[in-house]
């Protein structure tokens, strides 16, 4: 499916555009998007950062898609609230998990979860491969590459590696709901609301700690819309327009490169300098990917 754009002559811009190009622009955009987000876990816990960032999104998705025009019955508001809401708790947690560890290891450990989940499920050898290397690249990151023993204190690093992995579980969770929603209805529409109904659900959880937002000056409140509309609303659009035009080997292999991208990312903008241990385990994870082809439905991925 395509994602509606505002500008027609964009539109055609955008078609001349290698899908490469414009798939590795969209997973910088989602990680520049994330390392402006660590930048506000100073002034706010990650999990509101999160959901400030589904707020923006909801914003702007529901100008741009307009979902109001679909017909929805009570069954497909339930199926699309709850896909919402999976959604934005997957990058609460992805983004409680980049507060402790770093962004390249955690967006590697994440992508584990959906190709642990695609491997297992081929039953193939090539499968049972992809998933002993997603398995044995999650384990060097998280036993190796933490380098548990310059840390008197393990507690954080503890809860970004669960954080870690209950984000990758939950974007395999994720990619099975939009899968379904995409097989019935519109994908465009589905994430307008399904982020707006997870901002309003999840509200109680974040927004009491979104007070310094309000006392900021406008350099902060452009980082929050910064990170809605770098790390959600361009890769949308830009995913929406390369996956169309991508086969399922040249997709795959594209996302098996985000891993090392995020990396690139957390060490220009974070300074985050990987560990032998968590390069060997990126590598491992980008060739279980790249081993695992498949097709993204709707929306963004995970952080």
């Amino acid at each position: 499916m395509t994602a509606p754009v505002a500008d027609p002559t964009a539109a055609r811009g955008l078609a001349r555009v290698p899908a490469p190009a414009l798939f590795i622009t969209s997973g910088i955009s989602q990680y520049s998007g994330a390392a402006i987000a660590v930048g506000l876990f100073a002034l706010m816990p990650p999990h509101t950062v999160a959901w400030l960032r589904a707020v923006v999104s909801a914003l702007l998705l529901l100008v741009l898609m307009r979902p109001w025009r679909a017909p929805w019955t009570r069954r497909t508001l339930r199926q699309t609230s709850l896909f919402g809401v999976v959604l934005v708790v997957m990058n609460m947690l992805f983004y409680v998990a980049i507060h402790y560890l770093a962004l390249g290891a955690v967006v590697a450990i994440e992508f584990a979860g959906p190709a642990l989940v695609a491997a297992w499920g081929s039953r193939s050898v090539r499968g049972r491969v992809a998933a002993g290397l997603a398995a044995a690249g999650v384990a060097a990151i998280s036993l190796v590459g933490l380098r548990w023993d310059l840390h008197d204190d393990v507690g954080p690093l503890v809860l970004g590696l669960v954080c870690a992995v209950a984000a990758g579980a939950t974007w395999a969770w994720y990619m099975v709901l939009a899968g379904r929603i995409a097989a019935v209805r519109d994908g465009q529409a589905s994430l307008a609301v399904g982020t707006t109904v997870a901002a309003v659900v999840l509200a109680p959880l974040a927004a009491p700690w979104a007070g310094p937002l309000l006392r900021s000056e406008a350099p902060v409140w452009l980082a929050v819309v910064g990170v809605g509309v770098l790390s959600s609303v361009i890769p949308y659009a830009l995913d929406q327009v390369a996956i169309r035009r991508l086969g399922t080997a040249a997709f795959a292999l594209l996302n098996a490169l985000l891993p090392a991208t995020a990396t690139v990312v957390g060490l220009v903008a974070l300074r985050q300098t990987p560990t032998p241990g968590e390069i060997v385990g990126l590598v491992a994870i980008s060739v279980a990917v790249a081993m695992t082809p498949r097709r993204r439905a709707v929306g963004p991925d995970g952080g």
